[in-house]
């Protein structure tokens, strides 16, 4: 009889197993019903992306028992209508990347170019300090794979603005009118360089940008003939902006962006364009008695500009992006 019992547990237990590993296989879909959009798993650090009209968001898994950052993960959602969401099967892993620390899977951006995409990566490297790496992958879901083989920036390229061993995260990419591609990274000073047209080599030195306030988190985005630089300022962080003409600056400073958000010492932003209405993409610790600084939600709210180019603050709320119809 006993055996009998165990060979039903296991019968059991496969068959658990193989629908577990049919769901991973399949996009899970569900409806937001407001802030955060994401509520069946934590996620932070949010970068959007918007191609062939689907609106997508990159995230960091939070995990863990809230007492500090564990992110072994990081996630791909889509929408086409801010009500009805996708999540795909787990994409990237800081385990796909041998030079990396597991679970340390920090802020990220993907971008297009040539019909691959590439997702860039900060993440803590096993010889010590953080770096910046990069994935491909021929589709915006996954799965991506190391693209380099080793990291694109590490603690050691920048040593002379500071010392410490954590300035090299947060990376935004940006491709210009003529075609040269741009990588903007940093905590406390932040740092730019040219990408190669491969997009997965530095293309020159690296240089600073002159910001007040600055802690992390910069995010670079251009509408009409300006290009916008925001980042998280001060700690806890709320998150500032500046404006300029040229991609390299200067950079005018135009103050803050957003507050601090709700019970979340970071602040992280993505912001996009999305069929003529822009959004503003960032996270807090919202979630009724587990959420907090360490377990994160992905938020989306409206963002407009004023007449002289200047962004208007933004206005967080718990409703979030009302669902839109654009058939």
């Amino acid at each position: 009889m006993k055996n009998v019992y165990q060979f039903w547990m296991l019968i059991g237990a496969m068959i658990w197993f193989v629908n577990v590993q049919a769901q991973d296989d399949k996009a899970f879909e569900f409806q937001a019903t407001g802030n955060p959009v994401i509520t069946h798993k934590y996620t932070a650090d949010p970068a959007a992306f918007v191609y062939d009209d689907v609106f997508y968001v990159y995230a960091g898994q939070d995990t863990g028992d809230g007492r500090w950052y564990d992110m072994p993960n990081w996630l791909v959602f889509s929408t086409e209508d801010f009500k009805t969401w996708k999540e795909y099967p787990i994409p990237l892993k800081t385990s796909d990347f041998e030079w990396a620390k597991d679970h340390s899977s920090w802020a990220a951006q993907v971008i297009e170019r040539n019909g691959k995409f590439y997702w860039y990566v900060s993440t803590e490297h096993q010889t010590g300090g953080k770096a910046i790496g990069v994935a491909v992958s021929d589709n915006p879901t996954g799965p991506f794979i190391d693209a380099r083989g080793t990291a694109l920036v590490t603690n050691d390229m920048t040593t002379e603005c500071t010392s410490i061993s954590w300035d090299d995260i947060d990376p935004t990419v940006w491709i210009d009118d003529d075609g040269q591609a741009y990588l903007i990274w940093g905590n406390t000073c932040c740092y730019y360089a040219k990408l190669k047209e491969n997009m997965i080599e530095l293309d020159g030195e690296i240089g600073t940008f002159i910001l007040p306030h600055f802690t992390e988190a910069p995010w670079i985005h251009k509408h009409g003939d300006w290009y916008y630089l925001s980042y998280a300022a001060w700690f806890p962080e709320k998150t500032c902006y500046a404006m300029s003409k040229s991609i390299t600056g200067p950079w005018e400073y135009k103050g803050i962006l957003n507050e601090v958000s709700g019970n979340s010492n970071t602040n992280h932003q993505a912001i996009v364009e999305f069929k003529g209405d822009w959004y503003f993409v960032y996270h807090n610790g919202s979630i009724p008695t587990a959420g907090g600084s360490f377990l994160r939600s992905v938020c989306i709210d409206r963002l407009y500009y004023n007449e002289d180019g200047t962004m208007k603050r933004i206005q967080m709320t718990t409703e979030g992006v009302v669902p839109r119809d654009y058939r």
